[in-house]
């Protein structure tokens, strides 16, 4: 620590050394910004980063400007004549994408590689690109024909990514063990920009600096950390921590307002799927003497716009509907749930209760972009389902029960998303039972049943369904692709089955004026499909047909060449018979009656 010889005082600046390099930036971690007092801030620096400075050159260079390559069509696969999806499947060490032809009723191959991968895949929310986990990072690939390297994001032991819900940033997680076993294990998080791959901001810290407390009182990280706010926008994304809610904004990655929203004992948050509107959970406070209560907060504002008290109530889950219109709370007090009306004014909120006050919750879903949920309920093996709309004959004023199936196989609920169609599925214990269920006319289209079924997945159109058996189970490993109403189209085994993901499709460019259009005169648009698929209908006719011509030409060439081998061995056989011939050994009714004998001696 350099001192001023003339006033013995300190030059504002030391060197320290550790003993090790994990020491000395987990130091820089700890202290650098740390504020001294109102005016004096500490400020860290490694060495390599003062020689780096001291190495910049005195005279400035422009930066070489290469010419601008244009590079590959990411949205290309979007312009299929055929219209149809694709899907990535993990099995082995095989990673392979595919074409969902569900008109010849197979999948058409598109990519394939081998030990492609370290970890596991995943699609960016609008489908642009594909990502790869491996020890040494992530890998953003895409392209029109082949699936080409975009860009690299190096981070060691990663373990879970994240993209923005607008594919503009993408969030990797690792884990490491500390060098010291009495401290806990340290958390990096990496925010990357996607088209770019620039590193925007790295939060750095002990696992305890990312714990929540959520429902159930159960400690630990919860994946995803960082929640982004509704929208493609990507403006802002938020974490919980201790008695308070951080929220950031992207122009800056710092805080909104440069503070954090303080909310005493916060557990639980989530962000509307289309504005940036915040709901939290706060549970009972001096036991009882506050109540819970559910809040929605507009930000970055941070005006309160509605709150809920609720009373005797230890534990909530909330659910969004997809286009944000209305949330459900689910609290712990009854069987029933709290529902905001998000778009009307004021924000009123309805109370449903069910019809067994006794009956446990097992799962609820809204339907996507419409005004329907579905709960699955009961007490005992075989629950109940049950159905209700916000709306009631055109009026948006009451919830009301469309009806309660009774007695299902069912601890899963699976909409299209588009609405209109479900799956209520049976898994685990249920050993993968399937009813298709159609919400408009209120009956069932098909059952079925995918033996140890665990994963359930809609393409993003609606269409099809896949169902799968993963390496959970050591049997039955693969999947099956039904249309809507749960026809079977064809079904592929894959051993050590690891994977299943439909590519996601970005929103409709058409107004929802224009498709209400096409769907008023959708006969008009179908008829050139029908004569498309009838065309493939007579295709796949007449390979069945040339299949069947060329099984039975395959026989007769067969049947041809041994009865020549016959002829020619006839001479053998005559001398192996001592010249009595065997070709003709007993009519007919010879046989039958020697068969006779053979069936009368057997009984």
């Amino acid at each position: 620590m350099p001192l001023n010889p003339d006033t013995n005082m300190t030059l504002g600046y030391c060197f320290i050394e550790f003993n090790t390099a994990q020491e000395a930036k987990e130091a820089k971690e700890k202290t650098d910004g740390s504020k001294l007092d109102k005016s004096h801030i500490f400020v860290v620096d490694m060495f390599d980063d003062i020689e780096r400075y001291m190495n910049v050159p005195d005279e400035w260079t422009p930066a070489e400007i290469k010419p601008y390559e244009a590079g590959d069509h990411l949205q290309h696969w979007l312009t299929d004549e055929k219209a149809r999806d694709q899907f990535v499947i993990r099995a082995g060490t095989v990673t392979e994408i595919f074409w969902n032809d569900a008109r010849q009723l197979r999948p058409d191959p598109v990519y394939q590689l081998q030990h492609w991968i370290d970890s596991f895949v995943q699609w960016s929310p609008l489908g642009t690109y594909l990502a790869t986990v491996h020890q040494q990072g992530a890998i953003v690939w895409g392209g029109k024909s082949t699936f080409n390297r975009i860009h690299r994001f190096p981070h060691n032991q990663v373990k879970h990514i994240d993209f923005s819900p607008g594919e503009r940033f993408l969030v990797t997680y690792s884990s490491q063990e500390p060098s010291n076993p009495r401290d806990t294990h340290r958390v990096v998080l990496n925010i990357f920009d996607l088209r770019t791959g620039k590193l925007m901001r790295d939060f750095k810290g002990s696992v305890d600096d990312f714990t929540t407390r959520g429902s159930g009182g159960l400690s630990g990280i919860s994946w995803p950390i960082f929640k982004w706010s509704g929208g493609k926008v990507d403006k802002y994304f938020a974490r919980i921590g201790k008695n308070a809610i951080y929220v950031y904004e992207t122009e800056t990655f710092i805080l909104v307002d440069k503070k954090s929203y303080k909310v005493d004992n916060v557990v639980d948050f989530s962000w509307s799927p289309t504005d940036s509107i915040l709901a939290l959970f706060v549970p009972e406070l001096g036991g009882g003497n506050q109540p819970a209560r559910v809040s929605l907060v507009q930000m970055p504002g941070k005006v309160e716009l509605r709150q809920k008290n609720l009373f005797s109530v230890s534990d909530c889950k909330m659910y969004w509907q997809s286009n944000g219109e209305y949330l459900a709370a689910k609290v712990d007090r009854y069987t029933g749930f709290e529902l905001f009306r998000i778009k009307e004014r004021d924000i009123p909120i309805e109370v449903l209760e069910l019809d067994n006050k006794n009956d446990k919750t097992i799962a609820f879903a809204w339907e996507p972009k419409g005004h329907r949920f579905v709960v699955i309920h009961g007490d005992g093996p075989r629950p109940d389902v049950s159905f209700y709309s916000m709306k009631t004959g055109g009026i948006t004023a009451l919830v009301s029960k469309l009806t309660t199936l009774k007695a299902k196989q069912a601890n899963a609920l699976y909409w299209s998303p588009a609405g209109r169609f479900i799956v209520l599925a049976g898994l685990k214990g249920f050993n993968g039972q399937l009813e298709f269920y159609n919400v408009d006319d209120l009956e069932t289209m098909a059952t079925g049943e995918h033996f140890m079924c665990t994963d359930i997945d809609w393409d993003p159109t609606g269409r099809y369904v896949a169902t799968a058996v993963t390496s959970v189970h050591e049997m039955e490993n693969g999947f099956h692709i039904c249309s809507f109403n749960g026809k079977l189209l064809y079904r592929i085994p894959k051993d050590h089955f690891f994977q299943f993901q439909w590519r996601p499709r970005p929103p409709s460019l058409l107004s929802p004026e224009k498709e209400e259009e096409i769907s008023c005169n959708l006969r008009k648009y179908s008829k050139k499909y029908e004569a498309e698929d009838q065309d493939v209908s007579l295709a796949l006719s007449e390979q069945d047909r040339k299949k069947r011509c060329a099984l039975q030409e395959e026989w007769e060439t067969w049947t041809a060449r041994w009865k020549q081998y016959h002829e020619v061995e006839r001479e053998l056989r005559l001398q192996l018979r001592d010249g009595e011939p065997s070709d003709d050994e007993g009519s007919q009714e010879q046989y039958e009656a020697i068969q006779k004998d053979w069936i009368i001696y057997a009984n």
